[in-house]
């Protein structure tokens, strides 16, 4: 680990070299591609430095010790020499999470896709309270939302809904999954409890030199737009449905009053769509995937429990409750993601022990 950690430190001093090089700014694409990598060396670099500062006042602390007579001097060494001791041992640890694997998504923008599974009208609800969900999560971290897609019930719910968030989205890539609801419908007379369940996609964006898409696999169908909209959305064929003829795969998009904007958000869902099979192909390879205490993320898996009766959210695939349903519907949701970060590092850094040892 510490051969890596000198390496980077040389890389480091390299990259800060080449950017106070006259005219580095001429070069827009070299430029940002070594700001990019300072500001990703930068905090791993902080750490060694400290790292090697506490080393070396433990070492001073205890060269000191053994020439010290006075007590009161002496003292002050042990507590010196106990507050590096312990901080060496963190920042060990902090290294260790730090020279983890990036995944190149962590940048990239989502696109997030939620469909009503089983309940009917009660499971549509409840997809459109996890859209509202994640869109008061993304207002809180000035993330931008669009929406890409939508198809609703008619009494609020939303069968399908398709948006993108515009920041670091990926945060939320554990999000994955099935998530359910239990709680009294509103249309229950009898007061009993229900269960329903919607699923939730997330997805990075995929850009061009991320995956190739072959036009001629696409086929296009314009129509009319139906449901909320203004005079040009619903008098015109500005709707629009893309169909992928290898996978099967169907987009339909008509929030937008242009044709044109319409297709390039169909093209943009289909090409996260794809590339997330993609992703989901080298995952499934992976050792470490099956091993994960966070789990897949297939669509297929519960993942979390939101019951209204008891006011509270379970996370089932790292044991956590929390007590404060309310507050997790309002976005609130940063305790449930940097538990389940955690548990994802700390599944990694499992991982590379077995390998070490």
């Amino acid at each position: 680990m510490f051969d890596k950690l000198e390496d980077l430190l040389v890389r480091f001093e390299e990259v800060l070299n080449e950017l106070g090089e006259p005219g580095v700014t001429d070069n827009q694409e070299r430029f940002q591609k070594l700001m990019k990598e300072q500001s990703e060396l930068q905090p791993i670099v902080d750490a060694y430095k400290e790292y090697k500062d506490n080393k070396e006042t433990i070492q001073d602390s205890l060269s000191m010790l053994e020439e010290e007579k006075d007590e009161e001097m002496r003292e002050m060494l042990k507590e010196e020499l106990s507050d590096a001791k312990k901080r060496v041992e963190e920042l060990e640890k902090e290294l260790k999470i730090l020279l983890l694997p990036k995944d190149p998504n962590d940048s990239k923008n989502v696109i997030v896709e939620i469909r009503a599974g089983a309940g009917g009208d009660e499971a549509a609800l409840f997809a459109a309270e996890i859209y509202r969900m994640y869109v008061k999560y993304a207002e809180s971290r000035r993330w931008k939302t669009e929406m890409m897609s939508l198809n609703e019930n008619g009494i609020g719910g939303f069968k399908e809904v398709t948006f993108m968030i515009q920041g670091q989205g990926a945060r939320l890539k554990y999000e994955s999954g099935v998530h359910r609801v239990q709680r009294v419908p509103e249309t229950e007379s009898g007061g009993r409890i229900h269960t329903s369940t919607c699923t939730v996609a997330i997805m990075p964006e995929a850009e061009e030199i991320d995956f190739h898409l072959d036009m001629n696999d696409c086929k296009f169908d314009v129509f009319r737009a139906s449901g909320n909209g203004g005079q040009c959305v619903n008098t015109t064929d500005s709707a629009v449905r893309l169909t992928h003829i290898p996978t099967g795969i169907v987009i339909s998009c008509q929030d937008e009053k242009s044709q044109l904007k319409n297709k390039d958000k169909a093209l943009k869902v289909l090409r996260s769509r794809l590339y997330e099979m993609e992703l989901a192909k080298q995952h499934d390879a992976e050792a470490e995937a099956r091993r994960s205490q966070i789990g897949t993320g297939d669509r297929s898996e519960k993942i979390r429990t939101y019951n209204f009766p008891q006011g509270r959210v379970t996370d089932h695939r790292i044991k956590l409750t929390l007590h404060r349903l309310d507050a997790v519907l309002g976005g609130d949701l940063d305790e449930i993601l940097d538990s389940l970060i955690a548990a994802d590092q700390a599944a990694k850094l499992s991982s590379l022990n077995e390998e070490d040892a």
